[in-house]
């Protein structure tokens, strides 16, 4: 006898592609669904769609948004850019709701095992972007591990002849840590005990 019965089975599944869900975790959260109400449901499945449809890349930054550009690239300190990794480090950045400027998502680093080389994330925009916004300095924000640092030191030799100051965002962060799981205040100290490369 299997498990679950099909409709069952086909949710959990759903559930695992998930990233940290596991087949207990998933399996919870289809019988969590199962057991709501059918508005429930259609409230939970309208917010996925309206989701997937409504939410895009800002054409400055790369950041989420619902509308182009987004209310960071609109309303903060465009002299100062952050770069970051992913999305999900620019709303970590934000929880310490110290930081004023810009972003520039790469959506990506420098990764020559995986293949992933200069071409492959959003280093031409940066240049592009340092060039045209009278940029005076970047934050590079990528992650503290190998591929981190990598690409830290790269754009440190390609916007350095620009005349643009680079500084890297301090150590408080452990090295192979991801930003989006550190603390406000372990962030805030790295962005604020930023060193130039």
């Amino acid at each position: 006898m299997k498990d679950f019965i099909e409709p069952i089975a086909r949710l959990i599944g759903a559930f695992q592609k998930l990233p940290g869900v596991g087949q207990k975790t998933a399996q919870r959260y289809a019988l969590k669904v199962i057991n709501m109400s059918e508005s429930e449901v259609k409230d939970f499945a309208d917010s996925l769609l309206y989701a997937k449809n409504n939410v895009k890349y800002c054409s400055v930054c790369g950041n989420y948004t619902d509308r182009d550009p987004c209310e960071i690239c609109g309303t903060r300190d465009r002299s100062v850019v952050c770069v970051v990794k992913d999305p999900k480090d620019v709303m970590a950045i934000e929880r310490i709701r110290d930081y004023n400027g810009v972003y520039h998502v790469l959506h990506g680093v420098l990764s020559p095992m995986e293949g992933v080389g200069p071409n492959d994330i959003r280093l031409k925009e940066l240049v592009a972007r340092v060039g045209a916004d009278n940029v005076k300095e970047v934050i590079v924000a990528t992650n503290p591990d190998v591929e981190g640092e990598a690409t830290a030191m790269y754009i440190a030799r390609l916007l350095k002849p620009l005349g643009v100051k680079v500084s890297r965002i301090a150590q408080g962060i452990s090295i192979g840590s991801d930003l989006e799981y550190a603390d406000e205040v372990t962030l805030s100290k790295a962005i604020e005990n930023r060193r130039e490369l």
